[in-house]
């Protein structure tokens, strides 16, 4: 089994985090959200309800991501630092903004 180092973890949950904020709150998924929103409101479904919850989210793409990287650990590890490194750049822009 692939051994997870202190790094591949920290790379592997920053990217759930930017994975979680893409489907949560960013512009660019906007109309996603909404379809879904639409079809299955968040206050009375779960599905709807998923949109809006990092916890409940990133539980789930959390166990995609773990799976991933224990079948393909190198691509994976790629994507992941590709979202990781965009979390940093995120959160580093939220931080100086306030």
């Amino acid at each position: 089994m692939t051994e997870v180092h202190d790094m591949t973890f920290i790379i592997l949950a920053l990217a759930v985090y930017r994975l979680a904020h893409l489907f949560i709150e960013d512009f660019l998924l906007e109309s996603f959200r909404g379809w879904v929103w639409k079809r299955f409101p968040p206050e009375s479904t779960k599905l709807g309800y998923l949109l809006t919850c990092y916890w409940c989210l990133g539980l789930w793409f959390s166990l995609f991501v773990v799976v991933l990287y224990l079948v393909l650990p190198v691509p994976t590890l790629i994507g992941a630092a590709i979202l990781a490194i965009s979390a940093v750049v995120g959160l580093i822009d939220h931080w100086k903004s306030n």
